[in-house]
């Protein structure tokens, strides 16, 4: 019980946040992308059994598996036929002890190169394709974490972390944003199972924006008859995921391991399998075979929504639609290298993306205390 006392005092948090607040819906969503070709490829399922540098994002409790090591896990991924970019960077960085664990993660989603047309028409109503100009929009996000082993035996683990992530996010010269919050979970451990509750922004995140239009931009957004923006601010709503999972062997070295998340927002109804209001629930699954610790076969779906049949806009029959996911890995030695072929939208609507991720462990002696 001492164990699961955490777990019930992030519960009540979150449900004390979520009735004295008012929040924006899909605030930050780029943090919900996701992080490494392995999560991705397995449907974003992974608060339950992460144990790797990417926990900082997933769950901050899974940080504490990575020990004797330095570890570096980069990715890089491509959206909607390359105007979006996104790349991950984290480090997980192992104390003296072997019972915590630090970790330094590094998030960026920017569409480059995007046209500013404010200028466009001159006063005499010709346009002048010169004035256009080129800017970009780019959001940032930074979480140091911590995580630490709360009990271990043989058979048996509790780990907790923590992380303090601080956001920015900027619209060319003309809009920019600073943001702070934080994130708390939990792992369990027993014989094959594994159990896992992540609450993001448990304090809530809070983007404070500032806007800096010169004389002549507020001048051509008047005359278009367009709001100009002095300052604004943002919550991101509290978001509670529960995972569980087991293990499944085969032989010594290779197995079978299935993953179930559930993912609960607390902002109103939303299109998913469960939709209420305040809490709307998402599940997430997914399935991963190694072989041997060498070769890892995944395969995930997610994001359930209710949608048209095959885009039928006549008959106007609803049908549950998602988004699949399937992936590969490959180890040598120090180096993991993942792939991941991901769909943005759902199967009836496809919009596939590739990913590729890097781990690379730098070894090192430590003490045991």
């Amino acid at each position: 019980m001492k164990a699961l006392k955490p777990c019930f005092l992030l519960l009540f948090l979150l449900v004390t946040l979520v009735s004295e607040a008012q929040f924006r819906k899909y605030s930050n969503e780029f943090l919900n992308i996701g992080a490494g070709a392995r999560g991705l490829g397995m449907g974003s399922a992974q608060v339950a059994t992460v144990a790797d540098g990417t926990a900082g994002y997933w769950n901050p409790a899974g940080l504490v598996n990575v020990q004797d090591n330095i570890q570096l896990n980069l990715m890089h991924a491509e959206y909607f036929a390359g105007i979006g970019k996104y790349d991950y960077l984290s480090m997980a960085l192992p104390t003296t002890s072997s019972k915590r664990t630090l970790g330094i993660t590094a998030l960026r989603f920017a569409v480059d190169d995007i046209m500013n047309t404010l200028f466009l028409v001159e006063p005499d109503g010709s346009l002048n394709y010169n004035n256009i100009k080129s800017f970009s929009s780019a959001d940032y996000g930074f979480l140091l974490s911590y995580a630490q082993n709360l009990k271990r035996t043989e058979k048996k683990s509790v780990n907790f972390g923590i992380n303090a992530k601080v956001i920015h996010r900027s619209v060319g010269s003309f809009a920019k944003a600073w943001g702070f919050g934080l994130d708390a979970g939990l792992q369990f451990v027993q014989d094959r199972w594994r159990f896992g509750i992540v609450g993001r922004d448990i304090t809530t995140t809070f983007n404070s924006w500032a806007f800096n239009f010169t004389e002549e931009e507020k001048e051509a957004l008047y005359l278009a008859k367009n709001d100009i923006p002095v300052k604004s601010t943002e919550m991101t709503s509290p978001r509670l995921i529960l995972g569980g999972a087991r293990v499944f062997p085969f032989g010594k070295r290779s197995g079978l391991l299935a993953e179930a998340n559930l993912d609960l927002t607390f902002d109103g109804k939303r299109n998913t399998v469960v939709s209420g209001d305040p809490v709307s629930i998402d599940p997430k699954l997914g399935l991963e075979y190694n072989y041997r610790d060498v070769i890892f076969i995944r395969g995930g779906v997610n994001n359930f929504q209710k949608g048209l049949a095959d885009g039928d806009t006549v008959n106007q029959k609803r049908v549950w639609i998602f988004q699949p996911s399937i992936g590969v890995g490959f180890r040598v030695q120090s180096f993991m290298i993942d792939y991941a072929f991901t769909n943005l939208a759902n199967q009836s609507n496809p919009l596939f993306t590739h990913v590729f991720s890097l781990k690379m462990d730098v070894r090192r002696k430590r003490n045991q205390n």
